[in-house]
C-alpha cells in the first residue's frame, strides 16, 4: 500500500471535480472543435480541465512530475527516470463530449513503480466520482450522497454483462471472442466508465482489442484493482505504465471474476 497515495485521495477527488466544473462550463454552451495531429478532437474543455489539474497537482505535490494527454511530449529518456508521477486524461471521451451524450470523464492516476496505486475517475454530467487506492479499497460518491464502498461481482453474472467502447469498435475478432464466452449482453459505453461499471459490479467484463493510451486506462485501472478486479494484457499480465518509449497500451481485458478463464477463450476465438 502507498501511504503517499492514501493521504491524497480526498484532495485528488476534489481536484477532479473542479476540473469537471470547468468541463461543464464549456459543455453548457456552443463550443469549437479543433483537431490534433492524429485527427482526434480537442476542445476548450480539454484545455481548461488540463490547466486546472496541473495547477492543483503542482500545488499538492510540487516534486511529483505530471504526464497529461494535453502535455505528453516528454521523452522516455526523461520519463524513464520517474518512479512516481501523475498520469492524467483531463477529458476522457472527447468524442462523447462533442456528441453531448454525457459519457465522458476526468481521469487522474498516481503511478508508482509502473503500477497505478491511486485512481480517481469523475463523471461531470452525473457529478459522480469513482476512486480507489491500492490496499484501501474502491469507492463511489454521487452529488451530496454518502460515499459507498464498491466491489466487483464474483462470480460473474450469467449471462455475462459485457461493456464495450461506443466510439471504437475494435478488432473484428471481438465477436468471435465473445461467442466463445457464452451467453452475454453487450452494452456500449464511452470513456473509462466501462472500467467503473466492472469495478462497481454492474458489469462483469470489458475486453479491449482497439488502441488506447496509458492516460486512458491508468485511473480506472487503479479503481478496478482496488475493487478486487484485474486489468491484464492478452497474456494475462497486469498492464504496466511508463516502461517504454510508446505510450500506447497493448490490447487488454478487464474483469472481476478471477476464477473464470478469460484468456483461454482468446485461443479458441483465434
Amino acid at each position: 500500500m502507498s501511504t503517499f497515495a492514501a493521504t491524497l485521495l480526498a484532495d485528488i477527488s476534489r481536484l477532479a471535480r473542479r476540473a469537471g466544473e470547468e468541463i461543464l462550463d464549456v459543455y453548457r454552451q456552443p463550443f469549437d472543435v479543433e483537431r490534433k495531429k492524429d485527427a482526434s478532437p480537442l476542445t476548450q474543455a480539454d484545455l481548461r480541465a488540463h490547466a486546472a489539474i496541473v495547477k492543483g497537482l503542482e500545488a499538492l505535490t510540487p516534486d511529483t512530475p505530471v504526464l497529461s494527454e494535453e502535455a505528453s511530449e516528454i521523452g522516455f529518456d526523461v520519463r524513464s527516470q520517474w518512479w512516481r508521477y501523475w498520469l492524467v486524461d483531463p477529458l476522457d471521451g472527447t468524442r462523447e463530449f462533442v456528441s453531448r451524450n454525457g459519457e465522458f470523464t476526468v481521469n487522474i492516476a498516481l503511478i508508482e513503480n509502473h503500477v497505478p496505486t491511486l485512481g480517481v475517475v469523475h463523471v461531470p454530467v452525473k457529478d459522480t466520482t469513482y476512486s480507489g487506492v491500492h490496499g484501501e479499497g474502491a469507492f463511489r460518491q454521487s452529488g451530496s450522497e454518502a460515499t459507498v464502498r464498491i466491489r466487483v461481482q464474483t462470480p460473474a453474472a450469467s449471462p455475462l454483462r459485457v461493456v464495450g467502447s461506443r466510439s471504437h469498435a475494435g478488432a473484428g475478432s471481438l465477436d468471435a471472442y465473445l461467442d466463445r464466452l457464452g451467453a452475454h449482453s453487450l452494452l456500449s459505453v464511452g470513456s473509462s466508465l466501462k472500467f467503473c461499471f466492472v469495478a462497481e459490479g454492474s458489469a462483469d467484463f470489458y475486453p479491449r482489442f482497439g488502441p488506447t493510451s496509458e492516460w486512458d486506462t491508468a485511473a480506472a485501472h487503479a479503481v478496478v484493482a482496488a475493487a478486487g478486479g484485474a486489468v491484464v494484457d492478452l497474456q494475462g499480465q497486469p498492464l504496466r505504465y511508463n516502461t517504454r518509449d510508446s505510450l500506447l497500451n497493448p490490447h487488454f481485458l478487464v474483469f472481476g471474476d478471477h476464477n473464470r478463464d478469460w484468456i483461454g477463450a482468446l485461443e479458441s476465438a483465434g
